[in-house]
């Protein structure tokens, strides 16, 4: 990127583009709706927090953002949050962020932690696709799902994180498979560990932070921007021609023993 004596040069490459993205109150689905909104694009972030509180949280980002309260496991709130963004016009991208993750043993598990991973991690951006597909196909588009490298590897006590994140990787080849020859493209990145509220609990333990930090070939944890410049990157024109992938972002979490 070029700069100029008054700082970096702009990058519009989403000027006049839509973007609805989900769980834009924190974390990575923030830091998404932040590249989406330097890069010129009108984002429509939906998240479950109520719309003061997500805006609340949004106030600095830059360009159009507007906020929408939506659970994504209700049909109807996943409908209107669709419908809103295609009231800008146009749907760009669709960026399936909200996620949750469940720890439970499976001696003890009673079933509800799986159901509810299956319905946030999993069924909510099958939802979220199906009801924008048609937008997409206008534009030709593109759908970023935000999957885990717990898609890839196993996790004890985490059957339902696991299972639902190797499914979205596969939804996102399904999707790659049926969307492509209308040129819509559909993608996932995978993160490691990253700093979010989500991980916050194991950030706060020492041993279990170096133990992460450790285990990546880069030595550290990784930040939310760090996933969304990829997240932008697969749902831009530089990456016309990559479809059905699953991109870590990991730090080298996968190539170390």
């Amino acid at each position: 990127m070029g700069s100029t004596d008054e700082g970096p040069t702009p990058d519009p490459s989403f000027a006049g583009e839509t973007a609805l993205i989900t769980g834009t109150a924190r974390g990575i689905g923030r830091a998404c709706a932040v590249r989406f909104a330097e890069r010129g694009a009108t984002v429509v972030g939906g998240d479950r927090l109520d719309q003061s509180e997500t805006a609340a949280t949004c106030a600095d980002l830059p360009g159009a953002f507007e906020p929408v309260a939506a659970d994504v496991t209700d049909p109807a709130a996943v409908e209107a949050l669709v419908e809103r963004a295609a009231d800008t016009g146009r749907v760009d991208a669709v960026v399936n962020v909200a996620g949750i993750v469940a720890r439970e043993p499976l001696a003890t598990h009673d079933g509800e932690p799986w159901e509810r991973s299956v319905a946030v991690n999993l069924t909510a951006p099958f939802r979220i696709a199906r009801e924008a597909a048609p937008h997409l196909r206008e534009t030709g588009g593109a759908v970023v799902n935000v999957s885990s490298i717990y898609g890839q590897i196993g996790a004890a006590e985490r059957a339902g994180y696991v299972s639902t994140k190797a499914g979205l990787e596969g939804l996102t080849r399904a999707l790659a498979a049926e969307l492509g020859e209308d040129g819509v493209r559909a993608n996932a990145v995978a993160p490691g560990f990253i700093e979010t509220p989500m991980t916050e609990p194991y950030a706060e333990d020492g041993a279990a932070r170096e133990r992460f930090r450790e285990l990546a070939a880069l030595g550290r944890l990784g930040e939310p921007s760090e996933v969304a410049s990829v997240v932008t990157f697969l749902a831009s024109d530089d990456a016309s021609f990559v479809t059905g992938e699953t991109v870590l972002v990991d730090g080298g979490r996968a190539t170390v023993e």
